[in-house]
């Protein structure tokens, strides 16, 4: 059975409220193999600008999860998390995510499809700081594949 439809355009609440660290950033960092010093070094970050350690582009992924975690609990939508792969993802940002930001992503449904037995599920999340200022907006299409 197909995602449904007519939930295209739907938006869930903001998500809780995800702490962004220096610990969480190096950690990142180190998985990626980043080197950079404005991701480890408060005061190079300082340095350049930054009000603390920046976060590589890609960190807000691990804020995104939570927000698609959260819709694939949506028993309205029909999901099915087993079935599903991620088949895309991208990012806008605004300005880079820094050490000490306190951030809330909010997730809408843009679309749902379906082509060769799977669905298409295309997702926009707006992640905001403290205070409404948006950070980053992030787009990712979920595949979930249809019956053998």
């Amino acid at each position: 059975m197909g995602l449904d439809q007519s939930l295209i355009g739907r938006s869930y609440p903001p998500s809780a409220v995800y702490e962004v660290s220096r610990a969480k950033i190096v950690e990142f960092a180190d998985a990626l193999g980043d080197v950079s010093p404005l991701s480890r070094d408060p005061e190079a970050a300082r340095e350049a600008g930054y009000p603390d350690v920046i976060a590589p582009p890609t960190f807000l992924t691990i804020v995104n999860l939570g927000a698609i975690d959260a819709l694939a609990a949506d028993p309205e939508l029909g999901l099915d998390y087993s079935r599903m792969v991620h088949g895309d993802q991208s990012f806008t940002h605004r300005r880079p995510v820094h050490a000490g930001d306190r951030l809330r992503v909010t997730t809408h449904v843009d679309d749902i499809s379906s082509r060769a037995g799977n669905d298409f599920l295309t997702l926009r999340a707006e992640i905001h700081a403290e205070g409404g200022e948006l950070v980053c907006t992030g787009t990712a299409q979920l595949v979930i594949r249809g019956e053998a």
